[in-house]
């Protein structure tokens, strides 16, 4: 079913041409459905890039999905320019007097510093608060599932003694669980961070549990035991040429990289890497948008 996004968003014309259901406001006041109200926090550099990634993955869902893009007010990005900020984006402030179906908070490249020392910090602990009373389910991606973990369990990131970056296997740890629902015993997906988040503390959180893991990369996906609050660590939204990007651009910047893990054919920088993980980034998205919002969220969402 189709994604209603801003007539002019430039992620219409890329996912059009890729069969991805997508409508403009302007047929989607045409239609009689209450559709899913859904913000997205991007707090990435490359906000349309991300754009496009995120709406991509919520295009594949059972009902019209309105989507509000959101970022801090408290951040100037160097990358994204202020025409469409204003043209495209909301920050808090203008919609905290609202309710949302589900919310996602993406990564962010700052994860060696700490918490506090991110110059918006003070505003996304008020956005995590604020997602408690007005989201049905929050999913949370990297920078911002720690932040998540950090500021609503007290969980605190680790330092990784190298840059985790490529593909990794994963398993499922809890069967029948709906969020992994259809999901293979055995599935990849992309990583890039230089933290990590430890097992034994989110175990030890009552609130908590580990969904799936990875024995190269730890823990992959945790969620509070009603569904209300998902933590994603890797970055299974990525495109196949995202990580390729990022390897490129650290070498540009004189940074020491190793060759993504698994992900050049043959560890071959020159080759075209292959998507290998599609599939399991639709269905966790699907059964995200499904089960914990779809299922759980009021018709009327002043309820």
């Amino acid at each position: 079913m189709p994604i209603k996004i801003p007539d002019h968003l430039p992620a219409k014309n890329i996912l059009l041409k890729e069969n991805i259901f997508v409508m403009d406001e302007s047929r989607a006041y045409t239609q009689d459905i209450r559709p899913l109200k859904i913000c997205i926090l991007n707090l990435m550099p490359t906000k349309q890039e991300t754009e496009t990634q995120l709406i991509r993955l919520l295009g594949n869902t059972p009902l019209q999905v309105d989507v509000s893009l959101l970022h801090p007010s408290s951040h100037a990005p160097k990358n994204t320019s202020k025409e469409h900020l204003n043209l495209f984006y909301k920050t808090i402030d203008e919609v905290k007097q609202l309710k949302f179906d589900g919310m996602i908070i993406t990564g962010a490249p700052i994860e060696t510093l700490p918490f506090h020392d991110v110059n918006y910090w003070n505003e996304m602990t008020s956005i995590l608060d604020w997602t408690t009373t007005n989201v049905t389910s929050t999913l949370h991606i990297c920078w911002g599932a720690q932040a998540g973990l950090f500021h609503h369990y007290k969980v605190k990131k680790q330092p990784l003694t190298n840059k985790l970056f490529g593909i990794y296997s994963h398993k499922v740890d809890v069967p029948n669980v709906n969020l992994l629902r259809g999901f293979d015993d055995v599935f990849l997906a992309p990583h890039s961070r230089h933290t990590t988040v430890s097992r034994e503390d989110i175990e030890n959180t009552e609130d908590l549990m580990v969904l799936s893991s990875s024995n190269e990369a730890g823990v992959y996906i945790a969620s509070s035991k009603n569904g209300k609050r998902v933590y994603v660590m890797g970055h299974s939204e990525y495109d196949a040429q995202t990580l390729k990007q990022e390897y490129e651009r650290d070498l540009k910047r004189g940074i020491a990289c190793e060759v993504p893990f698994n992900y050049f054919p043959e560890d071959d920088a020159k080759a075209s890497p292959l998507l290998q993980w599609r599939a399991h980034s639709n269905l966790l998205f699907s059964n995200w948008l499904n089960y914990y919002v779809y299922q759980e969220t009021p018709y009327h969402l002043h309820d």
